[in-house]
């Protein structure tokens, strides 16, 4: 089947949300799989054509500012990140482009169920303010309840992070608008980026335990393996400016929390 071939898939049941899919050519077996889940649940995606970082040369990079993320994080961006980071403004661009007021994003790398849509707007019901709810998560370090969804999820915000991945959450509207705007030019990993509502002046939320799983096709990895974040890392001396940054975004997200609303 041709990757442009999910987009002409027409499922029986309504759906009460748009889903974003998030894919690059390569990863056909990925949208295999998902195209499978898609089927069995019922569920319609929108493919939204992912950048394939690796196979840009680093001089075509767009809208990056490398020394500013040197700075903030301590190394060099790995093609993977900045294919991810351009896919994820892509797909919130394509949904700004409809007229839907909110929306499900999700990587091509997730296991779903027949329920997940339901529990993403019960959060979403849950913390009404919320631009944003954050539905997979790899840490939950000081979680701080704000609410419990009518299906059983705790929503709330992290004193500790980053809480690493971007594999699925709910944006509306106002949040793609905000998050579009202030991100248009990449400083740091977008899922590090995208958690720092205190500096885009967005409400971000997450839920207390993941809302959809992995598939077997995660080992995969389309960012990079251990050892080429280590690769590009920079000398420790250089590192020095990045602690300071995460220093002061720790307060900063402590002060975000506390004041959650």
């Amino acid at each position: 089947m041709s990757l442009s071939a999910l987009d002409e898939i027409s499922f029986p049941l309504a759906q009460p949300l748009p889903i974003y899919l998030i894919n690059i050519e390569r990863a056909s077996d990925r949208l295999v799989e998902i195209q499978r889940q898609g089927n069995e649940f019922g569920l319609r995606f929108e493919r939204v054509d992912g950048v394939d970082g690796a196979l840009i040369s680093r001089d075509e990079w767009t809208d990056v500012d490398h020394a500013r993320f040197q700075r903030r994080h301590g190394r060099t961006i790995l093609p993977g990140e900045y294919g991810c980071y351009r896919s994820h403004l892509m797909a919130l661009r394509q949904f700004l482009s409809s007229d839907d007021e909110m929306a499900v994003i999700i990587e091509d790398d997730v296991a779903l169920d027949g329920n997940f849509l339901v529990r993403a707007m019960a959060a979403k019901d849950a913390a009404p303010t919320a631009d944003l709810i954050k539905l997979v998560n790899h840490r939950w370090g000081g979680f701080r309840a704000s609410a419990t969804s009518e299906e059983g999820d705790v929503v709330g915000r992290c004193l500790f992070g980053p809480q690493g991945s971007t594999a699925c959450y709910l944006v509306t509207r106002r949040g793609a608008e905000k998050i579009v705007k202030s991100l248009a030019v990449m400083s740091l990993p977008w899922d590090v980026a995208v958690e720092r509502g205190w500096d885009m002046q967005t409400s971000i939320f997450t839920t207390r335990s993941n809302i959809v799983g992995f598939s077997r096709l995660q080992r995969s990895t389309m960012i990079g393996w251990r050892r080429d974040y280590r690769a590009a890392k920079s000398a420790p001396w250089r590192r020095v400016p990045a602690h300071l940054f995460r220093t002061l975004d720790f307060f900063r997200r402590i002060a975000y929390v506390l004041t959650a609303r």
